[in-house]
């Protein structure tokens, strides 16, 4: 079909106007416009076609990603609050749990000690070179080595807090941290900070608090002398004041030929602790001996052998008594407690 010149189609469109004025109001000119007006349905999709937006992505993909986006929103947030609450988490030691190959090296006397307070998961070893700047293995104790005073000190209110974990009055509480150090070398950024401080306001090891003027300084990494293991230990068997003692005095209940070396504060937990008889730190850590030797270092073995038991000598608890208690409460019997173990 050949398209019409330019001047006929606007002389056609000239002449229809004219034609539908002329016709305005008659029924012809009615007809005329009902059949040139165009067709509603054309003009809608006509106004769809121009609204919608031209676009290469597949049809869903904005609901899709708009559904994405709050997710992966939502994570980010959580991730973020995640690694601002382990910011703000302060740091504490971690301790080992390990089943110690090493154990069978101790003396054959003390081996049973080291065994049930390693159960009772008191003896703890700090994961980090706090002690000696040696780096351990953590399936190694080492019960042959000598500890420090402050692993000792560690040791000491773990165990003592153990025992007695339901006699609120017996146990030593933790120094805070807005506590004033008693020790000028053990300050509140040490590991062993609560341990060795809570022990010193309670009076239970020489401080400046309890008028002990030489013990400005704790030495926390110097080796645990047998002096020490007894005076630490023994209050919190008697729980009362040591006695009065002098060196004949020990002399004559232990017969140690070296009484004379020890200081007079040591004489009084020495004394305190013949006492106990065969319950004696003394008897269960050393053994028969007529040398206490004061200064001499202590053994890891020896000291969980004085950790083992705490008491006097008619009432006492002992780590196996304690674990055969944890036993029989986790099958819902009655722990035999009429007669305690003897070492």
């Amino acid at each position: 079909m050949q398209y019409l010149p330019p001047r006929f189609v606007k002389l056609l469109g000239f002449t229809l106007c004219l034609l539908l004025a002329s016709c305005a109001g008659s029924p012809l000119g009615d007809s005329l416009e009902q059949n040139l007006e165009p067709d509603p349905r054309l003009l809608e999709e006509e106004s769809a076609t121009e609204e919608e937006p031209a676009t290469d992505e597949p049809v869903g993909a904005s609901d899709t990603e708009a559904e994405s986006a709050p997710a992966n929103q939502s994570e980010g947030e959580a991730n973020a609050e995640a690694e601002a609450t382990e910011s703000d988490t302060p740091v504490t030691p971690t301790f080992t749990q390990a089943s110690y190959t090493d154990i069978g090296e101790a003396p054959e006397e003390l081996q049973q000690y080291v065994e049930d307070l390693v159960a009772l998961d008191v003896l703890l070893l700090i994961d980090v070179n706090a002690d000696d700047n040696v780096e351990r293995n953590p399936n190694e104790f080492l019960p042959n080595q000598i500890i420090t005073r402050r692993e000792y000190a560690r040791w000491l209110l773990a165990a003592n807090n153990r025992f007695y974990g339901d006699q609120r009055t017996k146990r030593i509480r933790p120094a805070v941290e807005s506590a004033q150090p008693a020790f000028q070398d053990v300050g509140k950024t040490n590991i062993d900070f609560s341990a060795i401080q809570g022990l010193a306001e309670a009076g239970i090891i020489p401080s400046p608090l309890n008028g002990n003027t030489t013990s400005l300084k704790f030495r926390p990494n110097a080796p645990l002398t047998r002096k020490d293991l007894i005076l630490w230990k023994v209050p919190l068997d008697t729980r009362s004041a040591l006695p009065e003692a002098t060196a004949a005095a020990v002399t004559e209940a232990w017969g140690f030929q070296d009484a004379g070396k020890v200081d007079p504060a040591a004489l009084k937990a020495i004394l305190a602790d013949h006492s106990n008889g065969e319950f004696a730190n003394i008897r269960r850590a050393l053994g028969y001996t007529t040398l206490f030797q004061p200064d001499k270092g202590v053994t890891r073995a020896e000291a969980a052998a004085v950790l083992w038991r705490f008491g006097n000598s008619t009432e006492g608890l002992t780590a196996a008594e304690l674990l055969a208690a944890d036993e029989a409460q986790s099958a819902n019997q009655p722990p035999d407690t009429n007669s305690e173990q003897a070492e």
